[in-house]
């Protein structure tokens, strides 16, 4: 249902989700019936996707025929090539979650004039939350104002983020940011859809958010709803235009000054000082997590994360390897063979279970 509060741009875009929060809705009741493929390593889309995409487009180009087109599945096959009016659409943002039943995905729509985000909604389904907003007249969340948190002590604050999960991903450094985040952390979260993520900033659910890789589907519909509810977003070093860059890092105002020198080492643009303290960083966690370790089997745990049916028998096989002296923090491979035999507990062993 439209609201006559609304631009008439949104409207179309809240009928546009909506309809696609149909179709997701109802797939959801059955979602072991839906066909799945893969794109590339843990990165799949589903005919729910595509119907979605579908849907949000028919009804975007229904009403506004001259408008550009930017969807995930699609890309700018459709509408106009050369409209300053672009519509940047995920038709289903945590597809992941969704195979699973992990009820924590949404719909994302923007428009962009002239490369600006002027119009933001993103629509949660499962729970019928819908987060609005357009340019100069603040965000809402089922039609009631919202602001971003007021807190202003990084140890008091909920962050959330994104882990890497595609091969080339620099895990190690993802290590390396949450050792330096999260002591000083009430709590780290990663719920696995990053516009439903930035509209929980928007909304003071929690009180920041980064993530590295993400495409301008991804953020461009929660970056409006985090800037109108008073919030900042940039890349990580603090710079304002991130919507190309694989780069996010949103929050209130105090909590993202804080985060900035954290997270600004760990950026792509950080100067060839920032990079070199940043690698030596990733080195001495990645080290500390497994000391007795060379440098290709600190990575065995990432690996394994990625590693596909299809895995070479490289990664995928075990490497022999002595038992540490100590057990402590230690991934310890077993000889199945010497598991029936029976091993006296070493002295001040904790019990495992």
């Amino acid at each position: 249902m439209s609201s006559p509060n609304l631009h008439p741009m949104l409207n179309v875009a809240v009928k546009a989700a909506r309809a696609a929060g149909a179709i997701i809705n109802r797939a959801a009741l059955d979602v072991e019936a839906v066909r799945i493929s893969q794109k590339q390593v843990n990165d799949f889309v589903t005919e729910v996707d595509h119907a979605s995409e579908r849907v949000i487009i028919e009804t975007l180009l229904t009403a506004y025929p001259g408008h550009g087109i930017l969807a995930e599945e699609s890309g700018t096959e459709h509408g106009a090539k050369d409209s300053d009016y672009v519509w940047i659409i995920d038709p289903l943002d945590g597809t992941t979650n969704f195979i699973h039943g992990f009820p924590v995905y949404c719909v994302s729509i923007a428009l962009a004039v002239k490369g600006k985000v002027e119009q933001a909604v993103v629509y949660d389904p499962s729970r019928n939350d819908l987060f609005t907003a357009t340019k100069g007249r603040g965000a809402y969340m089922n039609e009631r104002r919202i602001r971003v948190s007021k807190r202003t002590k990084l140890h008091e604050c909920l962050i959330s983020t994104g882990f890497p999960f595609r091969t080339g991903d620099n895990f190690k450094q993802y290590l390396a940011i949450m050792s330096d985040l999260m002591p000083k952390l009430a709590g780290l979260r990663r719920p696995g859809a990053a516009a439903l993520d930035l509209a929980y900033v928007a909304a003071g659910f929690t009180d920041g958010f980064f993530e590295t890789g993400l495409s301008p589907w991804d953020v461009a519909a929660g970056s409006l709803l985090v800037t109108e509810a008073g919030g900042l977003i940039g890349n990580f070093t603090g710079e304002p235009e991130f919507l190309d860059q694989r780069e996010c890092l949103a929050g209130a105002p105090r909590i993202y000054g804080q985060l900035v020198p954290l997270l600004s080492q760990y950026s792509k643009f950080a100067g060839l000082d920032d990079k070199m303290r940043a690698s030596d960083r990733a080195r001495a966690v990645s080290a500390s997590i497994a000391p007795n370790a060379d440098a290709s089997s600190a990575d065995i745990y990432a690996r394994s994360t990625i590693a596909g049916d299809d895995a070479s028998a490289a990664d995928a096989a075990p490497a022999p390897a002595a038992a540490p002296a100590s057990r402590k923090l230690t991934r310890i491979r077993r000889d199945p063979a010497a598991d029936n035999a029976p091993v006296p507990p070493a002295e001040g062993d904790a019990a495992e279970h």
